[in-house]
């Protein structure tokens, strides 16, 4: 487990556990935990041993946005940078699966962190609210950008306008979570979905999630031809031959990523 202060981060095989670490606080951010998850993002978007990332937090909450507390009291803050902000286009970018597993409030940047990966489970007791307009902020973490691609257009501009708290029931019927889990077998679900990722063909679970960051920029038939080319290339891998004999020998495969 490395050594940073208001975050945890371990590597389990060919899963990746970020854990934001300030529970006292529910997690909220500050301009160290800002630094250290870029660093710690940018380090672990270019492990090729890693496939799956679970980004979480400690104790009751997930991440309710910054230290309103903090930013207002006189605690000194070392200096925030302009680079910090692409934590969201790292969870959003990074050739692995990020899942973010919302165990408590999740609000503001947090919100957009969440956003940003590629899967979304919450605990039963989990709540949301993109909350900026809350404090007279306009919004950072590209809430508006990666909000429409879950929810569609008319319901981002809703939550972000009209701000407000729903629950884990409501962020699973809008879709922005792919399901809820309950309190208590909540990490034991999230970890079992971890472990399937973790499993599958690295090249070519790597190269899919590159096609959806893909084809978010391109024309279609821009992206088709580059897709045709990924598929033509896992198809040829060693990985895919594997899986096929694995599949008619009814056995699990053993992918060597290559």
């Amino acid at each position: 487990m490395s050594d940073y202060e208001t975050i945890l981060y371990e590597v389990d095989g060919t899963r990746a556990t970020i854990t934001l670490n300030r529970p006292d606080n529910l997690n909220g951010i500050i301009n160290t935990m800002m630094r250290e998850l870029y660093e710690c993002l940018s380090i672990v978007a270019i492990d090729e041993s890693v496939r799956v990332v679970l980004f979480t937090g400690a104790g009751r909450g997930f991440c309710p946005g910054a230290d309103l507390k903090a930013y207002s009291s006189d605690q000194r803050q070392e200096p925030n940078r302009k680079e910090y902000f692409n934590i969201t286009a790292l969870l959003h970018e990074m050739p692995k699966v990020t899942v973010a597993g919302i165990n408590g409030a999740c609000a503001g940047a947090g919100f957009g962190w969440a956003c940003a990966c590629d899967l979304r489970y919450a605990t039963a007791r989990a709540t949301f609210n993109t909350a900026f307009l809350n404090v007279a902020i306009s919004g950072d973490m590209a809430g508006p950008w990666l909000l429409p691609r879950i929810v569609g257009a008319t319901k981002a501009r809703e939550l972000f306008l009209m701000p407000g708290k729903f629950g884990a029931d409501e962020a699973e019927r809008i879709g922005l979570v792919a399901k809820t889990f309950p309190d208590e077998t909540f990490r034991d679900d999230v970890d079992a979905i971890i472990e399937r990722l973790s499993k599958s063909a690295p090249l070519a679970i790597g190269e899919m999630k590159k096609n959806f960051v893909n084809a978010e920029n391109m024309s279609l038939r821009e992206y088709i031809e580059l897709e045709t080319e990924r598929h033509s290339r896992t198809g040829a891998s060693a990985d895919s031959r594997e899986a096929f004999k694995a599949f008619v020998e009814k056995r699990d495969p053993v992918f060597q990523g290559r």
